[in-house]
């Protein structure tokens, strides 16, 4: 007799079902597993066997065939253990149940219990995709997978439990999930109030959240860089359900969480030593990276020309393309990375170089050669260029109540991204095609012939004048202006005029 479970195989961030095959035949007692199965499926003979005698199920004595189709997609992971004991058991006749719609997913401890698995959503999305009404999960995983609509999840911790409930014994109840909550306090270090003075850099970064930009901040050691970029995150829009999910599922893939759920904007600020592969992703399984686990949230870089240069590089096509592309010998997978890319520099190596309090130490040839560690085309991908400079004692010591909130910027930046999402369609202004910036130009000569003689006196590169186009915008929507206008269009070129010095 050949019995057939359903389970799933994640590829990325998307799920393709499998089919377990279970043949029983006479032979010498044995297991074998094919299908193109990794160490981990290999290993999966042993952690069944023991599953099912320690759970007071039998073991056939028979020659077992286990089959995982489709036979030429690469499979890993302990997540097919419980769909393969329960293929046992059917086709041993110890259930005799309709699985048709049924999938199952999960690890079997050697004594029975049921573990969670990484990229539960995964799992709960294909087996919807395929049909399924039904899905065995860990009881671990069932606060991510109710995530999914449209299925029924049945939580489970033992072996014990699934073979009770085929049976009729005890019939176990579908989970039953609470509305999601989309808001909470940000996990973030520092509020805007925390901060003393830099009005400046406030206000760029209050465009910088509104438009979805990414921001260079260059400034000597002390002045706050650090702590404004830590502050970022309270003044972002709170995150939607679907990215919620899309989160969750990311972490959950990369193994950064077991049973959580990701409702906070994410801040990742990865060392200087970060290899190329941890930012990007990859490695032997193609686990996303850095780029990935900062999704709708920040990417942080302290000190961006300590870095090497070939890390810093690899960022270039995501900061475009939104997503990252992962090719590897026996897979190839897409993630998401749209994230806001957040970085701080000295000017120097020493770190004082134009400081009023300290004179700098460094040479002509230093200086140019640190400046020359960030590439152009890497400058060319950020919005806005901020320089920081010191605070005076007096401003630090003080305690200045009419500081503003982040609670109170996060209005504005809500009701300015609301607005131009609504107007384009759901994109937010640092995604908007230049074409639909140039024709928004049209009917605002002075505007345009200001932006067209900057360009030429600047020296901008396309791909730098059309970014400063879209700080402009974001500018108006934060000044619930339908056009741009000559002064959004000024205040934008100011944060273009660091780059003549960086570049």
């Amino acid at each position: 007799m050949v019995a057939q479970v359903k389970s799933s195989a994640p590829l990325g961030l998307k799920g393709v079902p499998v089919e377990i095959e279970c043949d029983l035949n006479n032979g010498l007692p044995s297991i074998t597993i094919v299908g193109l199965g990794a160490k981990a499926i290999d290993e999966a003979r042993e952690r069944v066997k023991s599953a099912l005698l320690n759970s007071g199920l039998e073991l056939p004595r028979k020659r077992i065939t286990i089959n995982l189709s489709p036979a030429d997609l690469p499979k890993d992971g302990a997540s097919y253990d419980l769909p393969i004991a329960i293929s046992i058991l059917l086709a041993s006749q110890q259930i005799e149940n309709d699985l048709t719609t049924t999938a199952f997913v999960g690890e079997l401890a050697l004594d029975g219990r049921i573990k969670s698995v990484p990229g539960i959503i995964i799992h709960a999305e294909a087996a919807k995709l395929s049909g399924c009404k039904y899905l065995f999960v860990p009881a671990d995983n069932v606060y991510q997978a109710s995530l999914v609509k449209g299925i029924e999840l049945l939580p489970v911790q033992e072996l014990k439990q699934i073979y009770r409930h085929l049976t009729g014994t005890v019939v176990l109840q579908p989970h039953r999930s609470g509305a999601l909550k989309l808001e909470s306090p940000s996990a973030a270090e520092s509020d805007f109030a925390e901060i003393s003075g830099q009005q400046v850099a406030k206000r760029a970064l209050e465009i910088a959240a509104a438009g979805h930009h990414n921001v260079l901040m260059t400034g000597p050691p002390g002045t706050g860089k650090t702590m404004l970029a830590k502050a970022l995150p309270t003044i972002l829009p709170p995150l939607e359900e679907k990215d919620i999910i899309d989160l969750t599922n990311i972490y959950s893939l990369a193994r950064n969480l077991s049973e959580d759920i990701i409702i906070n904007r994410p801040f990742r600020s990865p060392h200087h030593t970060a290899s190329q592969i941890s930012i990007v992703g990859g490695g032997k399984d193609a686990l996303p990276g850095e780029i990935s686990l900062a999704h709708k949230g920040v990417l942080f870089m302290d000190e961006l020309p300590e870095y090497p240069r070939s890390v810093t590089e690899v960022l270039r096509q995501p900061l475009e393309d939104k997503v990252v592309d992962i090719a590897r010998a026996n897979r190839r997978v897409r993630y998401p990375a749209d994230f806001m890319f957040v970085a701080t520099q000295n000017p120097c190596p020493c770190g004082y170089y134009g400081d009023e309090t300290r004179a700098c130490v460094c040479t002509a040839y230093q200086i140019n050669q640190y400046q020359k560690r960030i590439s152009g085309p890497l400058l060319d991908r950020i919005d806005l260029i901020i320089q920081v400079d010191r605070v005076g004692s007096g401003r630090v010591l003080s305690n200045d109540s009419r500081a503003e909130t982040s609670a109170a910027v996060q209005q504005r930046v809500v009701r300015a991204r609301s607005h131009q999402l609504k107007r384009n369609g759901g994109l937010a202004n640092s995604q908007l095609p230049a074409k639909f910036l140039r024709n928004s130009l049209k009917a605002n000569s002075e505007t345009l012939s200001l932006l067209e003689s900057a360009v030429d006196k600047l020296d901008l590169s396309p791909r730098a004048a059309i970014r400063t186009l879209r700080v402009a915008r974001t500018i108006a929507d934060l000044d619930s202006s339908a056009e741009i206008a000559p002064r959004h269009a000024s205040e934008a070129l100011q944060y273009r005029l660091r780059d003549m010095a960086l570049a």
